[in-house]
């Protein structure tokens, strides 16, 4: 007996109940559907995560360590941090104090930001962020909002008075910088000449990491004189409790997978008790034990192939429907390599599961002695 024989007389096997072979491999669809689904939708959301809060893993965020009694940081350690930096990213020192801000009768608390670089940071909804920040006030636009403010209208802080050259727009992103409700002036508009904060815009993550470390390595040297955030941490963080949540809902779909794996095991048991005596006969013709074996392992392979495809078929549809349906979802966290792994794993697995299924009844059938099988 030849394997391609062995595939014809499985099939034939397969369509003499075939109720019962589809119920048997609709269990692995719905087995290979839920792994490859819930796969799938788990590295959609983490990447869509990473999408949105990509921006921020670029940022590293140093300042003065109030433990070691540092309140502030020198225009020395700025030049360290820009030596650090070099060719890295950009860094932009800042200077941050809060103020009540008025305009007319109307008045609100606001953050205040001192830099004079304020586009690396910042980006205008209304009006232009100057090159050099010399004079007049930028404002955020929570701040606008509540004191009515545009482009060329004046506020009042701290009895000086500035007039409004842009207004922020609203920010999106996750980030300890607080444009929207913040007013930003030129350094030169406080009192003091040190830093609350540098901010590190780097070129990438690989260069905040590098950026951060040398700057730990030059700055705390001797003792821990300043505090390093490398945001990067959160994503990384996210993405940690991600893969957590992914593995754990491919776990629970793959008890789905277990149970069609015992529908399985009982069709080939069921199918094998009935096929007894013919087993028997094609035993004492001369047929050998590994193909008869063969015979019912390509049934149960059979089975799987069959239900695993369509499982994994159903399942790349639904990822597509994700992108088509819902708005935030974009072809390009769907349509990726690692989702083409759920589905060939998934489909895989199904296949494992079903020889696995398979593989006693198989035995049991093949290995019983013609004359007890033709007993019946």
């Amino acid at each position: 007996m030849t394997r391609f024989p062995a595939l014809l007389l499985a099939r034939r096997n397969l369509s003499r109940n075939r109720l019962r072979s589809t119920l048997a491999a609709l269990g692995i669809v719905i087995g290979v559907l839920a792994i490859a689904t819930l796969g799938i939708l788990g590295n959609v959301l983490q990447l869509s995560a990473a999408n949105e809060l990509g921006g921020i893993g670029n940022q590293v965020i140093v300042s003065p360590n109030a433990d070691a009694g540092v309140d502030s940081l020198t225009s020395r350690d700025v030049q360290e941090i820009r030596r650090a930096a070099e060719g890295r990213g950009t860094v932009v020192p800042l200077i941050t104090d809060g103020a009540v801000v008025s305009n007319g009768g109307r008045q609100t608390f606001a953050q205040l930001y001192g830099t004079d670089d304020p586009r690396a940071l910042f980006a205008a909804s209304d009006g232009h962020l100057p090159a050099r920040h010399r004079q007049g006030a930028i404002v955020g636009a929570s701040v606008a909002e509540r004191l009515r403010l545009q482009v060329g209208s004046a506020v009042e802080i701290e009895g000086n008075r500035y007039r409004v050259v842009a207004v922020l727009a609203e920010s999106e992103e996750i980030t300890p910088i607080q444009p929207d409700n913040a007013v930003v002036l030129p350094e030169s508009e406080f009192v003091t000449d040190d830093y609350s904060q540098v901010v590190v815009q780097a070129r990438s993550g690989e260069a905040a990491s590098a950026v951060a470390r040398e700057v730990r390595a030059t700055l705390n040297a001797r003792t821990d004189r300043v505090s390093v955030f490398e945001l990067g941490s959160i994503l990384e963080t996210i993405g940690e409790f991600f893969a957590l949540l992914n593995a754990f809902l491919v776990g629970l779909a793959s008890i789905s997978l277990v149970v069609a794996g015992v529908s399985i095991f009982n069709v080939m048991l069921m199918s094998t008790a009935e096929r007894r005596q013919e087993i028997g006969v094609l035993r004492a013709v001369g047929v050998q034990k590994v193909d008869v074996l063969r015979t019912l392992l390509v049934e149960a392979a059979l089975l799987g192939v069959a239900g695993g495809f369509v499982g994994a078929l159903l399942s790349g549809l639904a990822a597509v429907g994700l992108a088509l349906f819902i708005e935030q979802v974009g072809f390009d966290v769907v349509l990726v390599a690692s989702n083409a792994y759920y589905l060939v794993g998934a489909f895989a697995f199904g296949v494992v599961v079903s020889l696995v299924s398979g593989l006693y009844p198989a035995w049991k059938a093949a290995s019983e002695r013609p004359v007890e099988s033709l007993r019946g």
